[in-house]
């Protein structure tokens, strides 16, 4: 009766100890790939989407406009420059796929970081190159990378927390991607796309 009873006890206890270890790797696996969300400024928010809609461990991204002074713009209050509000794509990446090195280093790549609110012949302050981040280790880690790069100095990315972020109009959504064959994509987004990818 004893040894029946300690086969029970032994048995449950490593089937216990089992299902403990499993949970833990499932904690652990999950913590380490949770979707992480960095808000990129540099232009067009078309062109950016373009670029990391091709990127592999990008989950999900939204055109859209933060950190301004007016709340729920819109697309034609963001042309006039006057609202303060940066256009952006919110991009949510996987860090085990994509870590945000790579991240980062496909966004300076892609843009002129020293053009103060310009990207060719997108002028305006809605157009500045930004990085607006939401947790503390995004800012660290884009302080460290922009310390890297060999024109540091002459960096106008401006680098704020996310404080409000409003998603554009439904047409600017996969803008790219719907109309290839307008002149802005054609002129601009193509050859852009075709320039980093090759």
């Amino acid at each position: 009766m004893i040894k029946i009873e300690y086969k029970i006890y032994y048995t449950f206890n490593l089937q216990f100890l089992t299902l403990n270890k499993f949970m833990s790797d499932i904690n652990s696996n999950t913590q380490e790939t949770t979707n992480q969300t960095l808000y990129l400024a540099a232009g067009c928010f078309w062109c950016v989407e373009a670029i990391f809609d091709r990127i592999q461990g990008v989950v999900s991204l939204r055109s859209g406009y933060c950190n301004g002074q007016t709340s729920n713009p819109t697309y034609r209050e963001i042309c006039t420059g006057n609202t303060g509000h940066a256009e952006v794509i919110e991009v949510v990446f996987n860090p085990k796929i994509l870590p945000i090195n790579d991240l980062l280093e496909i966004f300076f790549a892609t843009h002129d970081p020293t053009t103060l609110n310009r990207q060719g012949a997108d002028v305006g302050t809605q157009y500045r190159s930004g990085i607006f981040y939401s947790s503390e280790a995004q800012k660290q880690a884009a302080q460290a990378y922009i310390s890297t790069l060999n024109n540091a100095s002459k960096i106008t990315t401006e680098l704020s927390p996310i404080a409000i972020f409003y998603p554009a109009e439904d047409y600017h959504q996969n803008y790219f991607n719907d109309n290839q064959s307008a002149p802005y994509c054609r002129a601009v987004i193509a050859p852009k796309i075709k320039k980093y990818f090759g």
